[in-house]
């Protein structure tokens, strides 16, 4: 629905009509005062006795030709007036409509918004069950046939939840839903996030990967930040059919300049700006690759306005293409508690078992409302070598947990049943029981209020979608902060 000012509605021809009558009104307006004058001075030569009684007839006659005259400009004044006024309704009339029909599309839109925002968790949940499960498949030992299935399997769960999400979050960020938590923290930081969870998936598609350090502190939202960037490497990773990757930085007055170049297809130069639009794909010609809706770079393009971040692609067709992003620079805080901006170290190799300093296998507890989250947690957990306890709620994590067990990591997701948080099952698990541990909160709400009290409380946070690959290198990390420290 168009929401342009209803003064875009009116036609040439009554705007022009309006600005005559305007005139018209003016112009009578300054006839009528200059007349007010003259009959004024008349009067008075009339009155002034008999020096002038010679020609007073005749002033008089020609006074009374002037206040005629005076009657019909201020006649016509009144019909200038009058159609003003109808005029003036009218537009108020039309003005009406418009803002009506702009309020039933706004609810309509706010109606949607909701709709996606209430149901995507409930989109969701499933899908990432599979997803967690498909990848449990890929840690066990399974015939060459089996083990091709089950990753085109994998990759067709990938698609339609990567679809799902985008969907989601596109109606989110129109609605207003995703506010920005600016911090300060170092690129290299993230980067080698990054580098860590793309490694691995530039080396299934046979491509080099290469990322440059870099020690420049930037002042942004690290997870926000951190999606763009995720969207570039994907699409680099899809739309490159061979030679390499490479993700770097260079510093520049107006900030640092974070890019990721390859050697793909590239872009024609007529198309580099449409595709930030919704539903455009980079290559609608190659259906096997193209199997998005269009909507990642949008999302980019959204995600960099609310951040007030310049983006930018320059491509050569059969060359390559290199998408940027320009982040202000930002000072690091004497102390930074910020995990999220950590180092992670990366995982490789699987079914690795993880011990402790006493020999025995590392614990993690897992708490969620899904049975088949739980479920598909604990066999792809055990399958890095983990021993898992998982609970709906606290009672049930109560029931399992014996009077020595300690617990090594902590996974909760954020909503659980009857209004309960992960956040207060924990503080219970701390104050009645002891247990400390490592907490990676994992949630599909977006709010700033949840991402400051996470962090206030020094844990991890992971928005759904989860990814295996990611959820194993962040474990990784905790694990190992939590030796260095002492926990």
């Amino acid at each position: 629905m168009s929401t342009d000012k209803p003064s875009s509605m009116e036609s040439p021809h009554t705007k022009k009509r309006q600005q005559s009558l305007q005139q018209q009104l003016e112009q009578v307006m300054v006839e009528n005062a200059r007349l007010k004058i003259i009959n004024k001075a008349l009067i008075e030569r009339v009155e002034a006795g008999p020096s002038l009684h010679q020609g007073a007839y005749g002033n008089f006659e020609h006074a009374v030709f002037l206040a005629e005259q005076v009657r019909e400009q201020t006649d016509a004044l009144t019909t200038v007036n009058e159609q003003l006024r109808q005029e003036i309704g009218e537009r108020k009339i039309i003005q009406h409509h418009l803002l009506e029909a702009k309020k039933e599309a706004e609810q309509a839109n706010h109606s949607k918004t909701k709709f996606l925002a209430a149901t995507s968790h409930d989109l969701l949940q499933p899908m990432n069950a599979a997803r967690l499960f498909a990848a449990s498949l890929l840690e066990h030992p399974l015939r060459a046939k089996t083990q091709a299935l089950v990753q085109s399997l994998n990759y067709s769960l990938l698609d339609v939840e990567t679809l799902l999400a985008a969907l989601v979050d596109i109606s989110k960020l129109d609605a207003g839903a995703i506010q920005p938590d600016i911090n300060n923290f170092c690129a290299n930081d993230l980067l080698r996030n990054l580098a860590n969870e793309f490694r691995t998936q530039a080396a299934q598609s046979q491509l080099h990967f290469h990322w440059v350090p870099s020690t420049a502190i930037i002042a942004t939202d690290c997870q926000l930040l951190a999606r763009i960037l995720r969207n570039f490497l994907s699409n680099a990773i899809r739309y490159t059919d061979s030679g390499r990757i490479v993700m770097g930085c260079r510093r520049t007055r107006q900030g640092l300049l974070i890019q990721v170049w390859d050697t793909g297809s590239g872009i024609e130069v007529e198309q580099q700006q449409a595709i930030f639009e919704e539903f455009n794909r980079l290559s609608p010609d190659h259906s096997a690759q193209d199997r998005g809706l269009g909507l990642g770079l949008a999302i980019v393009d959204k995600i960099a306005t609310m951040l007030g971040h310049e983006i930018s692609v320059h491509s050569t067709p059969g060359v390559g293409s290199c998408f940027s992003v320009r982040i202000p620079y930002g000072e690091l805080p004497q102390t930074n508690s910020d995990v999220s901006s950590a180092p992670i170290a990366s995982i490789n190799g699987t079914n690795e078992h993880h011990q402790t300093s006493d020999s025995r296998p590392q614990q993690i507890l897992v708490i969620d409302n899904e049975p088949s989250i739980c479920q598909a947690m604990k066999l792809l957990l055990e399958g890095w070598g983990f021993t898992v306890i998982t609970g709906h709620n606290f009672n049930e994590l109560i029931a399992q947990l014996k009077p020595a067990t300690e617990i090594d990591l902590i996974i909760a997701d954020y909503h659980l049943d009857e209004g309960d948080t992960g956040l207060r099952v924990i503080d219970k698990l701390s104050q009645e029981y002891g247990i400390q541990a490592p907490v990676l909160i994992i949630t599909a709400n977006y709010s700033n209020e949840l991402k400051q009290q996470v962090r206030a409380l020094k844990y991890q946070l992971m928005t759904k979608p989860v990814r295996p690959a990611k959820l194993k290198v962040t474990i990784r990390h905790l694990l190992d902060s939590a030796v260095e420290e002492g926990l």
